[in-house]
């Protein structure tokens, strides 16, 4: 099984370095804070995506860690696999919901919904971030999934309620 693909017909060889690259950049949402970064250069849609894009992702962050207190999933065990072994941090938290997935949807809804055109461009980044966490065992794909979509309810909702607060007369 050590060069064939496993379970989830994933390969359980070392990535390539791209992928665990990008699986820590995501590491405590730093992706999405440069992400917002560099949406919020100019004044106007993209700074207000930009800045809805954080609050869904802290949000998004937040319940995700609450969740995994509760749930307590273990990891998969692939501590002796190649692919596993080539992350730079070793996640040692539940396993469910992944957060790296959580706050890349939540951060990519509540964008889309603000300035749809720069969320559509980011959903590929958000879904490379997932398939980070699947290839290097840090996570069952459940745990992807479900932190998907938690993400994109937190992201929904927190961009739903900033929108509120910023319309005039409500």
């Amino acid at each position: 099984m050590e060069d064939g693909p496993d379970e989830n017909d994933l390969p359980v060889t070392r990535p390539a370095w791209p992928v665990t690259a990008l699986s820590a950049a995501a590491q405590g949402g730093l992706l999405w804070v440069l992400v917002a970064g560099v949406l919020a250069r100019r004044p106007g849609r993209r700074r207000r995506a930009a800045g809805h894009g954080l609050a869904a992702a802290a949000a998004g962050m937040a319940f995700g860690h609450g969740l995994k207190a509760v749930v307590r999933r273990p990891r998969p065990p692939a501590q002796n696999l190649p692919a596993h072994r080539a992350l730079l941090e070793k996640p040692r938290s539940s396993a469910f919901p992944s957060t790296h997935a959580t706050t890349g949807a939540a951060f990519t809804v509540a964008v889309a919904l603000t300035e749809p055109s720069t969320g559509a461009a980011l959903a590929p980044l958000a879904a490379a971030v997932c398939y980070s966490r699947l290839r290097t065992r840090a996570h069952w794909p459940t745990d992807v999934y479900g932190g998907v979509a938690i993400g994109a309810v937190v992201g929904g909702f927190v961009s739903r309620r900033l929108r509120r607060g910023s319309t005039p007369g409500r």
